[in-house]
C-alpha cells in the first residue's frame, strides 16, 4: 500500500527536521512553497496538508477554508476559528508535541477515509450512505435507509433491475410476494427528485426493469460528431458565399 503523503506548507525547516525523525518514516513528506499546487495535489491525491500559520501567509486563509482534504493547522494560539469549519481540519499550537502530531495525523486520516468510503457518485449525484443524503449543486435531499439502499443497488450496475431483484435485495421479500412495495417507493422517490432537483428523468423503467437514467455514451459521441459536422458545413457555406461575392466583383 502506498504511503500517505503529508504536504507541508509554511515551514521548510520543520519539513526537513521531521524527514529525519524515524517516527515519520511511514509517511511520505513533501514541502510546498506554492499553496495552489499544494491544495491541488491534496485534492487530487488525498494528501494530508500541514499548514503553518505565519505573519506572511495569513492572507492565504481563504484558500484553505472549507477544503475537502484533511488539514492540520499549526500556529501560535489563538488560531482563527474561521479556517476550522471543515470536518477534516485539526489545529495544533506551538510549541508542538511531535507524538501529538502523529496521533492527530492517524486519527484525522482514519476519519477521512471512513467518510470518503461512505460517498458514492451516481449520474452526477453524490450519495452519502452514512447521512442518508443525496447532494447535487449545493442542494441536499434527505432520504430513508431503504431509499439509499435502492440507489446503492443501481450504482453497482448499469443494467436495469427487475422488480423481483429489487424486492429481494432491498426489502428481502420473496419474488412470489404480491406487493406494490417497489412501485410505491419508486413513485415517492421520483417525486422527491423532481421536487428537490427538478429531475423528471432520474428513475426510468422498460420491459427489463428499472434503471437510473443517464445519457448513453454512444449517443453523446453522435451528438459531438453531429455538432462538429454542422460547424464544418456552416464554415464551408461561408467560404462558398465569400467566393461567390468575390466572383461577382
Amino acid at each position: 500500500m502506498d504511503k500517505l503523503t503529508i504536504s507541508i506548507f509554511g515551514n521548510q525547516i520543520f519539513s526537513e527536521i521531521i524527514n529525519e525523525i524515524k517516527l515519520f518514516s511511514k509517511f511520505k513528506l513533501k514541502f510546498y512553497d506554492n499553496l495552489d499546487l499544494c491544495t491541488k495535489d491534496a485534492e487530487s491525491y488525498d494528501q494530508l496538508v500541514v499548514f503553518f500559520i505565519t505573519e506572511t501567509n495569513k492572507k492565504y486563509y481563504k484558500k484553505i477554508k472549507n477544503k475537502s482534504f484533511p488539514l492540520i493547522v499549526i500556529g501560535k494560539s489563538p488560531i482563527p476559528h474561521n479556517i476550522l469549519s471543515s470536518d477534516f481540519t485539526e489545529k495544533l499550537n506551538i510549541p508542538l508535541n511531535i507524538l501529538h502530531l502523529e496521533k492527530k495525523i492517524i486519527s484525522l486520516m482514519a476519519r477521512y477515509k471512513f467518510r470518503k468510503s461512505s460517498l458514492i457518485n451516481l449520474c452526477g449525484y453524490t450519495i452519502d450512505k452514512n447521512e442518508r443524503k443525496v447532494k447535487k449543486n449545493n442542494l441536499v435531499l434527505q432520504l430513508t435507509e431503504k431509499e439509499i439502499n435502492f440507489l446503492i443497488l443501481f450504482s453497482e450496475s448499469n443494467q436495469p433491475r427487475s422488480k423481483n431483484f429489487i424486492l429481494k435485495n432491498v426489502w428481502n421479500y420473496s419474488p412470489k410476494s404480491d406487493t406494490h412495495t417497489v412501485e410505491t417507493h419508486i413513485h415517492r422517490l421520483r417525486k422527491k427528485f423532481l421536487d428537490k432537483f427538478r429531475d423528471s428523468n432520474f428513475i426510468k423503467n422498460n420491459d427489463k426493469g428499472y434503471y437510473i437514467w443517464k445519457k448513453n455514451y454512444e449517443i453523446l459521441l453522435l451528438e459531438i460528431y453531429f455538432h462538429q459536422n454542422i460547424k464544418n458545413v456552416l464554415l464551408n457555406l461561408k467560404k462558398v458565399k465569400g467566393a461567390i461575392k468575390e466572383k461577382k466583383r
